[in-house]
């Protein structure tokens, strides 16, 4: 009795693409398999060993206007089974139709999402002037470095000829649905602070961690200056805020000495309307005012700061937010306040947003218990088919003759 799609959902989530060793041959068979089944092309872009990018295309009658690109990703965050009420990777459904497992939220509904309307439209015998790709990526949720980042440098990406992509949104526990226009940029800060080292008896000067102890209030006095600013302002989300946590410490061989060297790692997130170059210079400020010795390295500095034009006067902006109206569907514009492979596309200048119509529904990406209702999964399949009858027709622009 149970909806096909559903059941296509549960065994998509039951494949273990969890890290450090995804299952990857095994998603990628099951959504070839899905994809010849409907009748789409496939094609397997290997980035680098091992990571394979899958596309699924469905031809447009004009394929030389620009397509629209659905992106997803395979892989899933680890999972700490004894928090879990039920297996992370068998998919139970409860009685209230809530299913259960790592992914249901991010992002293996939107795949099947993404594949189920597709099925739908071409049941109905519906037919586009725009090619519709689907992409489904590896490695999202260790930064995209070996999976989408690479991706779009290829001539096979080139070759897709995107207009307009959609990607992973967030749920919402309210009405409204979320959708993002543009990322933070993550920066990944790793600052060594080198000191005089020495009996742990003593009162050694020029230490590394007084250095230390500088550096960390300098970086969390701005970090609780964030916070109130985003408590103070009902206006502002997440993503309109700088967050700043330290992530890791260092330092130290035994109790009785003192360190020659302590570093502190930084994990920053920072919206598109703040200066990066002061940003840094403000990090350099900090550095300098704890001492001499104090230095401070990039593990991740992405400074890609593209939106993507939420102006009516946009065809692209004017095809989703038109088909969300009809629907009587409630939005709030919001900067995604983490990242996705969203940003990837966006700095190779194609307009994306991230988009999962999850509404009524607690945020439990990443969290123990991720679920989501059938019904709202449901929902989302007829969401997507509107957007893709809307956006696959929109008239062919100035720039494509």
């Amino acid at each position: 009795s149970e909806n096909p799609s559903v059941t296509l959902f549960r065994e998509y989530l039951r494949i273990d693409t969890v890290h450090p060793k995804p299952d990857y041959d095994a998603a990628i068979r099951f959504l070839e398999r899905v994809g010849t089944d409907l009748g789409l092309a496939c094609q397997k872009v290997e980035v680098c060993q091992g990571r394979v990018v899958l596309i699924l295309t469905w031809q447009g009658t004009n394929p030389r206007l620009r397509s629209i690109l659905l992106n997803s990703h395979t892989d899933v965050v680890p999972v700490f089974e004894e928090h879990w009420t039920y297996p992370p990777f068998e998919a139970v459904k409860d009685s209230q139709g809530n299913i259960y497992a790592r992914g249901a939220q991010d992002m293996k509904c939107v795949s099947i999402q993404y594949l189920e309307a597709i099925r739908r439209l071409k049941t109905e015998g519906k037919s586009f002037a725009r090619t519709i790709h689907l992409t489904f990526v590896p490695d999202e949720e260790v930064g995209g470095h070996k999976g989408m980042e690479m991706f779009v440098q290829r001539p096979e990406f080139k070759a897709l000829n995107v207009g307009f992509a959609m990607d992973e949104g967030l749920a919402s526990p309210s009405d409204t649905f979320s959708v993002f226009y543009g990322e933070r940029s993550p920066w990944w800060i790793k600052v060594k602070c080198m000191g005089s080292p020495g009996h742990g008896s003593r009162f050694i000067s020029n230490t590394a961690a007084e250095k230390m102890h500088k550096v960390i209030n300098s970086f969390l006095a701005f970090r609780e200056s964030e916070k109130q600013r985003l408590k103070s302002d009902s206006s502002l989300t997440l993503g309109d805020v700088t967050s700043l946590n330290m992530t890791m410490l260092e330092g130290g061989v035994s109790f009785n000495v003192v360190p020659s060297e302590m570093a502190a790692s930084f994990d920053i997130r920072i919206p598109p309307t703040v200066d990066l170059k002061a940003f840094e210079e403000q990090v350099a400020t900090w550095c300098r005012g704890a001492g001499d010795g104090v230095t401070y390295e990039f593990h991740q500095k992405c400074m890609d700061q593209h939106i993507t034009s939420t102006e009516e006067s946009d065809p692209w902006w004017k095809a989703f937010s038109g088909v969300c109206r009809d629907m009587k569907l409630q939005l709030k514009l919001e900067i995604f306040p983490a990242a996705t492979d969203s940003r990837y596309i966006r700095a190779v200048r194609h307009p994306a947003i991230g988009f999962s119509p999850m509404n009524r529904t607690p945020v439990l990406l990443h969290d123990h218990n991720e679920f989501l209702n059938e019904q709202v999964f449901l929902r989302g399949i007829e969401i997507y088919a509107r957007l893709l009858t809307a956006l696959a027709a929109v008239p062919p622009l100035p720039a494509e003759g």
